[in-house]
């Protein structure tokens, strides 16, 4: 009943311990694993074929086209999305998604808890229709029903939030989005380039869905702010670096006795 698709780009490492734990921890929870790969030139393919998942690749890489691509190869009425550097964790992660779709026919997607945002709108049961930021899908663990999808699929001209617009969109039409008590791990360290793409996508994502407009003075005052912050934490760092040299010097004087 359940396809778990993987969006992935040379992260073989990440890749090879998500399909690892997928493979042995919930190989009777998954009907069929695909990786959807944005032309890796890392050995992703040989580590896919490794667990026998199957491998796709995608050459013009957009956030919603990824996803919808993710959603075509599903064979599966449910679909569960991860980034290669997210995982599951608890262990009866997928059969609580098979629980809650199987309960609620007008269920369009689940969102698992993996930080503070969501788990803390989860327990203070605030809902997506409220908050489609923090309550609503992350396509790094989360769940979709491809039924819905066929009728919504996403779309491939927003720079990012794919999984955001598609909730506000399917809330609109009468569907449900919810949390899932189903915990998983986001793991990622990104390059100052890669915080970079992320950053520009994010605010033509932000301008897009949220209507989160910028000024000149907004991004003078943001720049003056960061150099600030850097300066006030190189200085910081300075001084503890210096008082951890002046230890040490004094250790090396007056050593303790051993035991």
């Amino acid at each position: 009943m359940i396809s778990v698709v993987i969006r992935n780009k040379n992260q073989a490492k990440a890749l090879s311990f998500l399909l690892k734990n997928l493979t042995e921890r919930y190989h009777n929870d998954i009907a069929e694993i695909i990786v959807v790969d944005n032309l890796s030139i890392d050995n992703s393919e040989e580590i896919t074929e490794k667990f026998g998942a199957r491998f796709v690749t995608i050459n013009n890489f957009s956030f919603g086209g990824s996803a919808n691509l993710c959603a075509k190869e599903a064979k599966n009425p449910i679909i569960v999305i991860f980034s290669a550097h997210s995982y599951p964790v608890s262990h009866d992660f997928f059969k609580m998604i098979q629980t809650k779709f199987e309960a609620n026919p007008n269920l369009a997607g689940l969102r698992c808890v993996h930080g503070p945002n969501d788990y803390k709108n989860f327990i203070n049961k605030i809902p997506a229709t409220i908050d489609p930021n923090k309550s609503g899908l992350i396509f790094s663990g989360s769940a979709f029903s491809k039924k819905v999808w066929e009728k919504h699929p996403f779309r491939e001209d927003v720079a990012t939030f794919e999984d955001k617009e598609w909730t506000t969109r399917v809330l609109k039409a009468g569907h449900e989005i919810d949390f899932v008590e189903s915990i998983f791990c986001y793991e990622v360290k990104r390059t100052r380039k890669q915080l970079f793409f992320r950053f520009k996508n994010d605010i033509v994502g932000n301008y897009q869905l949220w209507h989160q407009d910028i000024s000149l003075w907004s991004v003078i005052k943001g720049f003056l702010f960061s150099v600030f912050n850097l300066m006030k934490y190189f200085a910081i760092d300075l001084w503890y670096a210096v008082l951890q040299f002046l230890y040490l010097i004094k250790f090396m004087g007056n050593k303790p006795n051993k035991f």
